[in-house]
């Protein structure tokens, strides 16, 4: 069967984070800059293999200075570890258009597995000619696996920060090349 790559489409695409404030709250970012790819044999992502790379310092939360704090050694240390990295490992189908993508997620230097429940919709041609597919995924981890371990308390003594961090992920991809296997 002929592989097929298909490039991410980052100006039709988001990656977003969600993580609770106090407790009471939600504080949503993300990231304005990655790239990715995946790889399938014809149209069948049951056996696809995908990358994800996402520059840390595109990060946003529409608060400079949370974002500033953000890139420091407290959380992502951007400067030593300027990349996020996902790449999968398996995928598992589930009924209809529905799929589960297990895959080392790499932050801070720690790499941990990772599901993330995913919608792959059908092949479609754009205006242009162009073969694209749609990827929704979602999910979530624990910051602290991976080294995010900064805490404030509250006055009260309640915490100030979530260690649970959800990811929502709308991504499109373009049809590159047809690799032909011998």
């Amino acid at each position: 069967m002929d592989t097929i790559k298909w490039t991410l489409d980052a100006a039709h695409s988001e990656i977003q984070f969600k993580v609770k404030h106090l407790m009471i709250s939600t504080v949503t970012g993300q990231f304005n800059k990655f790239e990715g790819s995946v790889e399938s044999e014809g149209n069948n992502f049951s056996t696809a293999k995908a990358f994800v790379s996402i520059d840390v310092n595109s990060i946003s939360t529409n608060n400079e200075q949370r974002d500033q704090h953000l890139r420091t050694n407290d959380f992502f240390d951007a400067e030593n570890f300027p990349k996020l990295t996902f790449e999968s490992v398996k995928i598992v189908p589930g009924d209809n258009e529905n799929y589960k993508i297990h895959g080392a997620l790499t932050m801070r230097g720690v790499s941990k597995d990772i599901a993330f429940e995913a919608e792959v919709s059908e092949v479609i041609k754009d205006p242009w000619g162009n073969e694209r597919i749609g990827i929704s995924a979602n999910g979530k981890l624990n910051r602290k696996d991976f080294g995010v371990s900064f805490s404030m308390l509250t006055e009260t003594g309640g915490i100030a920060l979530g260690d649970e961090v959800k990811f929502l992920i709308n991504t499109e991809f373009v049809r590159q090349a047809q690799i032909t296997s011998n």
